[in-house]
Order: C-alpha cells, then sequence, then structure tokens
C-alpha cells in the first residue's frame, strides 16, 4: 500500500489494491472470534498491526479500525447469537465491511442531541434521518446506525444493525478532504429505511452505551495509527536529515534539526506505550477508558507535531507532494478532530480526574 498513497492522495483514488490485500491475508477478520472464521487476535496484536497500516497510509489503516474497532467488536459485545452468527463471518471473510453511523450534520460531540428517528412500526422499525463523515460509507454491507427511539437525551437513542443495500439507505461519497483523501468517507441519507425488529443491537435506549463502548477501542486504535504515521514522520524526516546537505555538511549535523527529530522520537515512544496501556488494560478486563482518552489525544497531537517537524526538515521540498510528508501532515490533522476532538479528550480526561463534569 505505500508505494501508491501518494498517487492514491493526488488523485483521490480508493486504495482498493490495499483493500484486496487485506481481505486475501484475512486482516479484515482479525479480531473477530475464531468461532466466526476470524483471527481472534488479542488487542495488543491488533494495536501493532493498526500501527504498521498507520505508517504506511492512514487511509488504509481507516477501513480496517472502522470495520472492526467499531463495528465488528460492537457486534461481539452487544449482539445475539443470532446477529453475530449472520454478520461475523461475512465481516471475517470480507463480504460485508462495515461503517459506523453516529455523527450528524448537526451533531457531533453531543450524540446524544442526534436527530436520526427509528419508529418502531409493528415487528419492523423505520429509520430516518441522516449521518455524515462515515468512513466506509459507500463500501461497507452493514452499518450500524443510532437513531432515536424514545425521547429527548442519550436514554433515546438505539442502536440498529442495517444492511447497506436496504432500500432508502443511500450514501454519497465527500470529496475535497483536506487529508484523507484516498479514505471512503460519506454522508448517509436514511430515508424509510425499514429494518426487522431483531436489527436493534442491545436493547431500546442502549445506543449511547453501544457507541461510548465502540469508541474506546476506536480511540485505542486511532492512538495506534497516529503513532504509526508519527513513527513514519520520524523516519523519512531522519533520512532526508542525514542525506541534504548545506553549508558543507548535511543538514542532520545541526543542532536545532537534531532537536525536532530528537523530539519526535521521544513522542512517538510515549504515544506507543501510551496506546499498549490501553491494550494492556483490555487484556485483563479493566476498564480502559479514561487511558483510552489520553491515548487518543496524546498520540494525535503528537502526530500532527511529528508530520509538521517532518515538513519542516525537508524545508521547500515538504511544501510538495514529490515527498509524502505534506501528505502524512494532512492526513494527522483530521486525528485531533474525529472520535472525540482533542478538547473533548481534555474534558473527558478532566472529568476523570477532579469528578466534575465540564460539559
Amino acid at each position: 500500500m505505500a508505494p501508491a498513497a501518494i498517487r492514491n492522495d493526488r488523485e483521490e483514488r480508493f486504495p482498493q489494491e490495499a483493500l484486496d490485500g487485506l481481505v486475501r491475508d484475512g486482516w479484515v477478520g482479525l479480531t473477530i472470534a475464531e468461532e466466526y472464521g476470524g483471527g481472534g487476535a488479542d488487542p495488543l496484536t491488533y494495536c501493532l498491526v493498526i500501527e504498521e497500516l498507520g505508517r504506511g497510509d492512514a487511509n488504509v489503516r481507516s477501513i480496517l479500525s472502522v470495520h472492526l474497532g467499531l463495528v465488528a467488536g460492537s457486534i461481539g459485545r452487544w449482539g445475539t447469537d443470532e446477529q453475530k452468527q449472520r454478520w461475523l463471518p461475512k465481516m471475517a471473510s470480507g463480504e460485508a465491511l462495515g461503517c459506523f453511523c453516529l455523527t450528524e450534520p448537526d451533531h457531533g460531540s453531543d450524540p446524544a442531541t442526534l436527530e436520526a428517528t427509528a419508529v418502531r412500526e409493528g415487528d419492523t422499525y423505520r429509520i430516518n434521518g441522516s449521518k455524515i463523515f462515515i468512513t466506509n460509507g459507500d463500501i461497507a454491507g452493514v452499518a450500524l446506525v443510532m437513531a432515536r427511539t424514545g425521547g429527548p437525551g442519550a436514554r433515546g437513542v438505539s442502536a440498529f444493525l442495517v444492511p447497506c443495500d436496504t432500500p432508502g439507505f443511500t450514501p454519497k461519497p465527500i470529496h475535497g478532504k483536506l487529508g484523507l483523501r484516498s479514505c471512503d468517507t460519506a454522508e448517509i441519507g436514511l430515508d424509510d429505511v425499514v429494518v426487522p425488529a431483531d436489527a436493534l443491537l442491545g436493547q431500546e435506549g442502549d445506543g449511547i452505551k453501544v457507541a461510548l463502548s465502540a469508541l474506546d477501542d476506536g480511540r485505542m486504535s486511532l492512538a495506534a495509527s497516529c503513532t504509526g504515521l508519527a513513527q513514519n514522520a520520524l523516519e523519512v524526516m531522519t533520512s532526508y536529515a542525514q542525506q541534504r546537505e548545506q553549508f558543507g555538511k548535511p543538514i542532520a549535523s545541526f543542532q536545532l534539526v537534531q532537536e525536532l527529530i530528537s523530539d519526535t522520537a521521544v513522542e512517538v515512544e510515549a504515544a506507543r506505550l501510551l496506546t499498549w496501556r490501553v491494550a494492556d488494560l483490555k487484556m485483563r478486563g479493566e476498564k480502559y477508558t479514561l487511558a483510552a482518552s489520553m491515548a487518543k489525544y496524546y498520540a494525535s497531537e503528537a502526530s500532527v507535531r511529528a508530520a509538521n517537524a517532518a515538513v519542516q526538515v525537508h524545508g521547500g521540498y515538504g511544501y510538495v507532494d514529490e515527498f509524502i510528508v505534506g501528505k502524512l501532515l494532512r492526513d494527522a490533522r483530521v486525528t485531533t478532530l474525529y472520535e472525540g476532538t482533542s478538547q473533548v479528550q481534555k474534558l473527558l480526561i478532566g472529568r476523570a480526574v477532579t469528578g466534575i463534569s465540564a460539559f
């Protein structure tokens, strides 16, 4: 996937060859239980794979982390035996990828106020609304959709497993993004989407619980991806600094260039260890919500600093897409926004530390 990354970014071309490889070699089923045809990998193994994918191309990483971390993981955690039997084997084989439909045009950081509705009609639900910035939205086979089944607030939201070929489920690709330009990102129209009652994941009113538990895993995955991107930035800037000469010697010999490299090296290790701590807590069966927020916040901001340092080391060459560092900076920038902005992560961490909610 790495050799095609710049071309795909320039052309906003979906990395189909990389996805085909993930399917062919079984990575799309990495963490799905073996009884459903998956690899049954533990959280640390998952983080290692996601870090390497993030190091190669964050666009490819996004496919896997949404599919496994947000959707398959939620089905494994909340699904009935029938739901698991229906979806997990297909997801493990790559027959059906997953997408996670939470964010709406007017509701992002406050999902408890979302407006999409799911009205019970006998043995079915009729879903209406719209979702925005949905990764895998145009290529997925199953969507995990949050919609309102009750009154206002978090307790009125429920989760549904919606086959993406259901009439009324309409994805519209989003183009012109600053970064992740070859990632499949879509706006989803939900126009009288009718699903059976057994599409409900968990119980009515569990939707925000489902979403937040998924985001714990999503933030762990995103931290791993950001670590990989920062590692790539570190390797690229170090190699360039060793080869590029000014004033008759490699720029790596200059103290302020070494400062950029050494700061990045420390931050990469810190981000990696924060991420591994989340995986360790999950493997122990301990609560990891706070650790996931810390890792996601630190690693995402560190990846932006790492990519920015790489651009700086490259000088004017960092500003053209002959080199990958500009792409790294653009891809890193969005990681401070999705799955909870850096500001939201600070509030979550602050609430956990002080016991007082700021929102």
